[in-house]
């Protein structure tokens, strides 16, 4: 059985927020992650995405994730994750895609 993904986004601030990412990030749920991150970033200068629910990313999940990092840099937006699992932290590493991002150690507030 596919685990459904769930987006859920809190505003932290004016012109800040934080979008929880939680379940599966795949093939059949990036689209949506993907969105999601686009309108946050579009509506604020600093984004912070939670991936502390995240139980497992493929290569779709990852494009999903470097795209909004993409757009951020682009738009002059503050784009951190933070509660990376350990799975993510090592796809990011192997793949050389870990500097795309600025990552927290702890779930700060932005």
């Amino acid at each position: 059985m596919h685990e459904t993904i769930r987006v859920d986004r809190e505003a932290t601030g004016p012109d800040s927020c934080r979008v929880a990412v939680s379940g599966e990030l795949d093939l059949v749920t990036a689209g949506e992650v993907r969105k999601a991150l686009q309108r946050a970033v579009g509506d604020n200068r600093v984004v912070v995405i939670d991936l502390g629910g995240l139980t497992f990313c493929d290569c779709t999940g990852l494009s999903a994730l470097l795209a909004a990092a993409r757009t951020a840099q682009a738009a002059h937006v503050e784009l951190r994750l933070c509660a990376v699992p350990c799975f993510l932290a090592r796809i990011l590493r192997l793949s050389g895609t870990r500097d795309a991002f600025t990552v927290e150690e702890k779930r700060g507030r932005p």
